[in-house]
């Protein structure tokens, strides 16, 4: 074959020398391809290092002063969850304390609340807490209700006691009918499991079509393509599709390597907080490198689509910025209207969330992940046949080289 007809490998190759030697002339580009993705997924994995959250501030206001009050605050503070902070003189200095985030929550014990308890009426704590905050608020609830609970139970067993069953008797008679929850698949509540886990490949998917994006829009936006074409292509008006894609894919080799030491390291900060077996960790792994390639490539279709680095970042972030919130990892995918579920479908980061969890977090057998992998393969394909063509439409229309 003539010189002027290379063939895909060396149109690849040549592609592959070019965009090496354009980062090393911009190590801002590099930096985005290298070392700062790293530095964002560890700063991710430590903000959750804590991995279970606890000592949240509670404040109580004892209206009471009893015996049976001070003895309820002490079983407040014994949680892992909460921790009583400090104690309140009035309902205008806990609503201050509240509002001021100051508080997680506070816990009001009302007046005569032992002589109730002594003559058998009961007594009523009223919890307080901002229910904006779910996470603050759902742990506040869990552990001032177990330990309400708990002492309750001790007044009631106590109570029967006295009356004089026994106490096994009065374990039965105070709760007939007993319920048993298992947790299943992090029984913790391990936020890195669940959530830092989970926002490592929704960063990563921002990075990776911003990546895709950048390769392209730039050249377009400096209106250089021409040039850079004419670097691998000797005939660039005239290649054939082979060669046209072998010059997008070289293009995109670098960034998909560079992109893949940040995919391996969140799978590697991911090894503590599951234990599943090596076929689960393997089709993850080439669940994630397909991951990354078709986030990449997506942004590399959005910028040779619109010819406009800034329109196609800024598609980039429509679809990428909120992906995390409709993955189904945050509020149920089940329970969201139909259009909103559509949407979430469409995106590659909610099927590859669902697979991780559960290869990972629910260790279920790989071959439930063979049609995520089988159609993750079929879009990257169906992306890669659109790059020659958007080439070829980009040439066409050199008019628009330059638009920002």
């Amino acid at each position: 074959m003539s010189k002027h007809s290379p063939r895909f490998a060396t149109v690849f190759c040549r592609s592959l020398h070019c965009e090496w030697r354009r980062l090393k002339r911009k190590p801002q580009d590099l930096a985005m391809l290298s070392w700062l993705p790293v530095l964002l997924m560890l700063l991710m994995w430590w903000m959750f290092s804590a991995a279970l959250p606890g000592r949240m501030p509670l404040g109580v206001l004892d209206q009471d002063h009893s015996a049976a009050s001070r003895q309820l605050t002490r079983m407040l503070d014994a949680p892992q969850g909460v921790q009583v902070v400090m104690p309140l003189v009035s309902s205008a200095d806990a609503a201050e304390q509240l509002r001021s985030g100051h508080l997680a929550g506070v816990v009001v014990i009302p007046r005569d609340f032992e002589r109730g308890l002594k003559r058998g009426h009961g007594g009523e704590v009223t919890l307080l807490h901002n229910a904006q905050w779910s996470a603050y608020s759902g742990l506040v609830q869990r552990d001032v209700r177990a330990a309400v609970g708990t002492f309750s139970a001790g007044i009631e067993l106590r109570t029967r006691q006295k009356l004089g069953q026994s106490p096994s008797q009065a374990e039965a008679a105070r709760a007939p009918i007993a319920s048993r929850m298992t947790s299943l698949f992090n029984p913790a509540g391990n936020y890195q499991q669940f959530l830092a886990a989970t926002a490592l490949p929704a960063l990563l998917f921002i990075l990776s079509m911003a990546s895709g994006a950048w390769v392209f829009g730039t050249r377009l936006r400096d209106a250089d393509f021409d040039r850079w074409l004419q670097q691998t292509l000797p005939a660039p008006a005239s290649a054939r599709f082979s060669q046209r894609l072998g010059f997008a894919l070289g293009a995109l080799l670098l960034p998909w390597l560079g992109l893949m030491i940040s995919a391996m390291l969140a799978l590697w900060l991911m090894r503590n907080a599951f234990a599943p077996t090596p076929a689960a960790w393997g089709m993850t792994c080439l669940l994630l490198a397909l991951f990354v390639a078709l986030s990449l490539l997506l942004g590399a279709v959005l910028a040779l689509g619109t010819l406009s680095l800034r329109m196609a970042l800024s598609l980039c972030g429509f679809i990428s910025a909120p992906a995390y919130a409709f993955s189904g990892a945050a509020f149920p995918l089940i329970a969201m209207p139909a259009g909103a579920r559509l949407w979430a479908e469409s995106l590659p980061l909610t099927h590859y969330l669902r697979q991780q969890i559960q290869l990972l977090g629910m260790q279920a057998p790989i071959s439930l992940s063979s049609k995520t992998l089988l159609a993750f393969i079929a879009l990257a394909m169906l992306l890669v046949l659109l790059l020659p063509p958007l080439l070829q439409r980009a040439l066409d229309k050199p008019e628009r080289w330059g638009a920002r």
